[in-house]
């Protein structure tokens, strides 16, 4: 029994490993563009901040968190369908940079 405790302590306490390579400065800027692709035909100010936030994102990790805003934008200036090809199309740029089980597609 304490050997159990002892285990489920230190898993618990130790660090998680990261869920793979970080992104390299070019593989960031394919993600980048691509998501901006998305946006191409949006135009509002929420638009404009949007980009300047996945402009400044220094993550895949966070450029993916900036996929829901984008699906928001996108289905309103179009519709959630178009929305949603749109952003279930981008699993494959972030493939490799997040765990497979963040790569969930839009219904």
């Amino acid at each position: 029994m304490i050997l159990t405790l002892t285990r489920l302590i230190k898993g618990k306490l130790a660090p998680r490993k990261p869920a793979g390579p970080a992104a390299s400065l070019k593989d960031l800027q394919a993600i980048r563009t691509a998501l901006l692709q998305c946006l191409n035909d949006c135009d509002s100010a929420q638009a404009q901040r949007l980009r300047g936030k996945i402009s400044q994102a220094k993550t895949a990790q966070e450029l993916w968190m900036l996929r829901n805003d984008a699906y928001q934008l996108i289905s309103q200036q179009t519709s959630q369908t178009v929305a949603a090809e749109r952003i279930n199309n981008l699993i494959s740029v972030f493939d490799g940079w997040l765990e497979p089980r963040q790569l969930v597609r839009i219904k």
